[in-house]
């Protein structure tokens, strides 16, 4: 696909527009920042170093700008943006697993909330700003398991610290909408999207990251809790979706400063074993057993979002079916590590092409 295509996605609102990107060296924000730099973007991102070894940030070979910094340290954070002079903000940095957060609530809640509020401020302060798209989590909810998907009007909520925070970033969003952006020209949305996979994720306590690193290791990868559900999507997913939301408001298009979800149809929203089984069909090495959680760590069973806003509104839909999506998740880290090929713009220009058969708007 030729980068003139490319560029012209989103309108062409990309094109040499300068773009910040906290949590540039995390998974979903280093799939942001390459589909960012092949539409001609300007590309700034900030976060601390890389979690795990290896991890995507560092096997993908693009040229951009990166800080090395942490959200909760105010200074680097606001000389970052008097320095760069952003126009649009994605904010990704997160302490974003479930499991360490109950062995770490402060370090949690700091980063997530205290650390979404340096981010806003440093928004609110710098000139060149125009619009935020904060992006937090379904798990944002206050869930009561129900069998219905939550919508955008639903309380916030979270019974463990991570959950919580993210309903608490939720709050700080509303706040900050309200008190000192949308009347102005600055912008402010936030956006949650359900379970997200794909190449390039090594995270501890993650679904596919346990399957490939166990089955790297020959060895059967244990499920903890096989009946729970929850909605998977690829990440390009969810990402095409927060570049909707950001060329709207590059746009000025105030409507669309508001809370959005963005997951799979309904049929995604699937049990973790029929996940490990439909990995199977494209890795015969992956092999699991059974093995209860002993923490007693409360984990959601059930957890589905309703996207109906997005479909009909923002005219975002879908574009992989479940099916697709492991496939192509499962593929990436066979490439890498049976062949020491990275599939991720192989994966992308796949995905825009099938996007462009879809006639989805944003192409």
């Amino acid at each position: 696909m030729e980068d003139m295509e490319l560029e012209s996605l989103y309108g062409g609102i990309y094109k040499n527009r300068t773009c910040l990107v906290t949590g540039h060296t995390g998974f979903k924000g280093s799939w942001l920042v390459y589909w960012l730099q092949k539409m001609g973007a300007k590309v700034i991102g900030y976060s601390l170093e890389p979690l795990t070894e290896p991890n995507h940030y560092s096997l993908l070979d693009i040229n951009y700008t990166s800080v090395i910094g942490d959200i909760t340290d105010n200074e680097k954070l606001t000389d970052t943006f008097n320095k760069y002079q952003p126009e649009i903000v994605f904010h990704l940095a997160a302490q974003a697993l479930v499991r360490y957060s109950y062995h770490n609530p402060v370090e949690t809640f700091t980063t997530n909330v205290l650390g979404t509020v340096n981010i806003l401020e440093a928004s609110k302060k710098t000139n060149s700003v125009k619009a935020i798209v904060n992006i937090t989590s379904d798990k944002c909810y206050d869930n009561k398991e129900w069998i219905w998907g939550y919508r955008e009007s639903d309380a916030m909520g979270g019974y463990d610290p991570y959950s919580a925070s993210k309903g608490c970033a939720e709050l700080v969003t509303s706040s900050y909408q309200k008190s000192f952006f949308n009347e102005n020209e600055k912008l402010l949305a936030s956006a949650r999207a359900g379970n997200v996979i794909g190449g390039g994720d090594w995270s501890e306590d993650r679904l596919i990251p346990d399957i490939v690193k166990s089955t790297e290791n020959k060895v059967k990868v244990e499920i903890r809790n096989p009946l729970a559900t929850r909605p998977w999507q690829h990440v390009l997913e969810p990402l095409s979706g927060y570049l909707m939301l950001g060329w709207k408001l590059l746009l000025g298009e105030k409507q669309y400063a508001e809370g959005w979800n963005f997951g799979p149809k309904l049929e995604s929203n699937l049990e973790v074993k029929t996940v490990v089984d439909e990995t199977q069909k494209h890795w015969d090495k992956i092999d699991y057993l059974t093995n209860k959680d002993k923490s007693n760590h409360h984990e959601a069973n059930l957890l589905m979002l309703d996207c109906s806003k997005a479909n009909k509104i923002l005219k975002w839909n879908p574009i992989w079916d479940f099916n697709t999506t492991i496939e192509k998740t499962i593929l990436w880290y066979r490439s890498y590590l049976e062949k020491g090929k990275i599939k991720t713009e192989d994966d992308l220009i796949s995905y825009i092409k099938r996007a462009k058969d879809k006639k989805a708007v944003w192409t």
